[in-house]
């Protein structure tokens, strides 16, 4: 309840927090249940029987179709996005800039306060009669938009329920674009900003360009469903003249492509900033790293249409849309190659966090290169409809993006709570998770290489893909090691909160604002005094510091004494100690 009602930036950062771990949950938990019907199909669902009685517990076609179309829902819109954006935007951005608060805090309740409410109708969908939606989670009509497709009221709550997580997303985008442009401290200028802020800040300018699109689309095929419009119904589904389905398509992909980029920036930035933290070293090429952002910020809805090369697409089109779509691969190469080049030769400290964005840089780098067959028209459409797109898009926006999520929630948990989770768990946690990811999502596309068709209830009524249930089977078994990894985390967690040890001023000895001007946790506004910036974030092991405040770091809004207070050599220790 407190959570509704407060408008302190981080009170709604932990509200996202919780909410979207408790969803993280419910997603995962619908993943291993599809696993086990690729691994095992029609078999019982061990200790399932009580929620499908009528067949002993195993998955039936319509149950199987929901649990597909909610997993993706769920874990787009209710898990990935408010924990990267709601939980670690709310709380980083005002103290990463300097800012006392949000620049509109009423406008932070009222986002989560949607959220929450589309997450309710969603979760209440589950227990309605015939069940949730099941039109997939494109929503594509005439599935979703006619009630013959898709009985029941589940299919309606869920549409409803994404409108509020697109309005929700569309207010914290604009709270948080006004918060970095007109609410940071002096001297912060826009090349002192970090790189995790200048990925939220780009996240946010394509939320507020696309969530209302798809917003939209989505409203019309409620119509359609409810009211009876034609916007999108054409056919025999129709009759006097009807819509067009394939227009759905664009609106949805339109905004679904950006969608990777809306998730995947924020991710980005934090690596950006964490290999450089970690390498003890400025970041390499940090405006060319800021210039690659923005230029996949723009190039990011001009791509979308790569997803409709088999729905009768020009062939002229086909090219031009597959031309910009290896064009945008190349600043995601310039980010690639300046976040190595920070660690190359650098002091590297190996924290879970530098862990988890080691990953992060790993799975996201064999997602690109999986994603670039899907980017061209001639080896897209042999593998479009099969599981090689469902293994890119979990590597690149799954994996990436939850390495990400528990990176920033590793580095900033003792800033948000004050105590430091344990090192032992938390590395095996992010080690485990990235390995295990690897294993499935690599799995499935060997699976998708090998021609297995996505969305199949049972593959092997094919006689060609027989032979893939042992590769199945083992990705499965990865999977469910994957899922079970994720109890490393909430005992950690758990533990941490009600006995962990008190975290220090700045554990991970570093110069932001958040770390060097205010208390673990910060209190309601934040700072004592607004800081005054002095210079970038990245200001590590350099000598001038070194050798006159004896450490090699220096805070942001730190001023460098005339007189050093380590000039003995018996006082300086090694530069670029561990920490």
């Amino acid at each position: 309840m407190k959570a509704l009602l407060s408008t302190d930036h981080k009170v709604v950062a932990r509200a996202y927090l919780w909410a979207g771990l408790g969803f993280l949950g419910v997603g995962g938990l619908m993943a291993m249940l599809i696993r086990w019907q690729w691994g095992w199909p029609g078999r019982p669902v061990p200790g399932l029987g009580w929620a499908l009685p009528e067949s002993g517990g195993a998955l039936t076609p319509p149950a199987y179709t929901g649990l597909f179309t909610m997993h993706g829902l769920v874990m787009v819109f209710f898990a990935i996005t408010p924990l990267l954006i709601g939980a670690l935007g709310h709380f980083v951005i005002p103290l990463a800039v300097g800012a006392r608060g949000m620049a509109f805090p009423r406008l932070s309740a009222w986002s989560f306060r949607v959220f929450a409410a589309g997450g309710a109708l969603v979760l209440v969908s589950f227990g309605v009669r015939l069940g949730t939606a099941s039109a997939g989670w494109t929503s594509y009509p005439p599935l979703s938009a006619a009630h013959v497709f898709t009985p029941g009221v589940g299919q309606t709550l869920v549409m409803v329920g994404v409108v509020c997580a697109a309005v929700s997303s569309f207010l914290g985008a604009v709270n948080f674009v006004v918060t970095v442009v007109r609410c940071r401290a002096p001297g912060m200028g826009w090349g002192r900003l970090p790189l995790t802020v200048w990925g939220l800040f780009f996240t946010s300018v394509l939320n507020l360009l696309f969530v209302p699109v798809v917003a939209v689309a989505t409203g019309l095929v409620l119509m359609d469903r409810v009211v009876g419009t034609r916007f999108f119904m054409a056919g025999a589904a129709v009759t006097g003249g009807g819509g067009d389905p394939l227009l759905y398509q664009h609106l949805f992909w339109m905004f679904g492509h950006p969608e990777v980029y809306i998730l995947i920036l924020p991710a980005w930035g934090m690596v950006g900033d964490f290999v450089a933290f970690f390498s003890r070293k400025r970041a390499h090429g940090y405006r060319g790293t800021v210039v690659a952002m923005g230029a996949v910020t723009g190039l990011s809805g001009l791509v979308y249409a790569h997803h409709l090369f088999t729905s009768g697409m020009a062939p002229m089109m086909g090219r031009a849309f597959m031309t910009l779509t290896l064009i945008i691969s190349l600043p995601a190469m310039v980010m690639f190659l300046n976040w190595l080049m920070t660690v190359w030769r650098g002091s590297v400290r190996l924290t879970v966090p530098m862990v988890a964005a080691l990953g992060t840089m790993v799975v996201f780098g064999l997602g690109g290169l999986s994603g670039l067959a899907l980017g061209a028209v001639a080896t897209d459409i042999p593998l479009h409809g099969t599981m090689w797109v469902v293994g890119h898009f979990h590597l690149t926006m799954a994996a990436a993006s939850f390495l990400a999520v528990f990176a920033g929630l590793y580095f900033w948990f003792p800033k948000m709570f004050g105590r430091h989770l344990h090192t032992g768990l938390a590395m095996g946690h992010v080690v485990s998770s990235a390995v295990l990811f690897v294993a499935v999502f690599g799995g499935q596309l060997m699976a998708g290489y090998a021609g297995q068709l996505r969305r199949l209830y049972d593959p092997y009524q094919y006689t060609f893909l027989k032979h893939l249930l042992s590769l199945n089977q083992w990705t499965s078994v990865a999977a469910f090691a994957l899922g079970s990894a994720q109890l490393l985390f909430v005992v950690n967690l758990v533990w941490t909160l009600r006995r962990g040890r008190v975290a220090e001023a700045n554990p991970w000895q570093v110069g932001t604002l958040e770390w060097t001007c205010a208390p673990s946790p910060p209190p309601e506004d934040n700072y004592a005094e607004v800081p005054e910036v002095l210079r970038g974030p990245h200001e590590l092991s350099q000598p001038e510091v070194y050798e006159r405040l004896g450490r090699d770091w220096i805070g942001q809004a730190e001023a460098l004494p005339e007189e050093s207070k380590a000039s003995t050599p018996e006082a300086q220790p090694a530069l670029g100690g561990a920490g």
